[in-house]
């Protein structure tokens, strides 16, 4: 297969999964309603919260999880590829959550798991700042999905700021990279799509980035603002699609031979080559 319809879904999930699940069930029937063959939703697309209070009341392990199961019988029923960008669940051995993506066959079988390994903590303005690690664990390897349609690189949000995993998964053969993201107002306008596009242009890789976007309610704790602006950029680095600042689908069509003409013509996979001589 040399040409793959797909589709970013972009939300703005509230923080209580129950009522998030159709919204986003919707969505992804439309999507494979239009012909898409590999859906990508955004990270946390169960709920979006700032308090751990509400996390711990609303969230569950990935054996109980409401919204993956459904999910997964949606993606069985459409006999589309679903890749949840991240499920916030509990179960990590230290008590903290897991920020954790999924890839679902037609079938509905969970075919790969990836924990975003990079955590957010950081201070974007003088007003907001971010401790992610302190409520999630960190994962530690790096995740590759062999599947019939394409080779994926599982990747994160955060994971965007640290070039060399990426370049060990277009090493090991991914021809998409997945970044399912919930980015805050003030790093997306400044570095959301140049990172994407560098990431795309180092790799020669496809770029899925399905985004969260606008204010996201909260029933307990600060409200969260995210920017939205799904990209997916091809391995030339150019934005083939962008979802705006408001929930929908983004649909594009990947030819999967552009992969190779990037690579031939910018071959910085195999390495640099020393420097010899004055």
């Amino acid at each position: 297969m040399t040409k793959l319809p797909i589709a970013l879904v972009q939300l703005s999930s509230t923080d209580d999964p129950a009522a998030n699940l159709p919204v986003t069930e919707a969505y992804v029937r439309e999507a494979a309603t239009g012909g898409a063959q590999l859906i990508v939703t955004p990270e946390v697309t169960n709920m979006v919260s700032m308090s751990r209070a509400r996390q711990n009341e609303k969230l569950n392990l990935e054996s109980g999880d409401p919204t993956l199961a459904r999910l997964r019988e949606v993606a069985d029923d459409c006999g589309v590829w679903l890749l949840i960008g991240s499920l916030a669940v509990k179960g990590a051995p230290d008590g903290r959550f897991s920020n954790r993506s999924f890839l679902i066959s037609p079938g509905g079988e969970t075919v790969a798991r990836y924990d975003k390994i990079h955590m957010f903590d950081a201070i974007p303005t003088a007003q907001e700042t971010y401790r992610e690690s302190n409520g999630y664990r960190p994962g530690g390897e790096a995740t590759l999905a062999r599947t019939s349609i394409a080779n994926i690189g599982m990747t994160i949000c955060y994971d965007m700021r640290f070039p060399d995993l990426y370049l060990r998964l277009a090493r090991a053969g991914a021809q998409i990279l997945t970044v399912p993201s919930a980015f805050t107002g003030p790093t997306g306008a400044a570095h959301w799509e140049v990172l994407l596009r560098a990431r795309a242009i180092e790799t020669g890789c496809f770029v899925l980035a399905p985004a969260q976007c606008g204010v996201h309610s909260a029933t307990r704790g600060p409200e969260r603002k995210t920017w939205g602006h799904s990209l997916v950029i091809s391995p030339w680095g150019e934005v083939i699609a962008d979802g705006g600042d408001a929930p929908g689908v983004v649909s594009a069509i990947l030819d999967l031979d552009e992969i190779a003409g990037a690579r031939q013509r910018v071959p910085s996979l195999v390495g640099a080559q020393a420097i010899v001589g004055p």
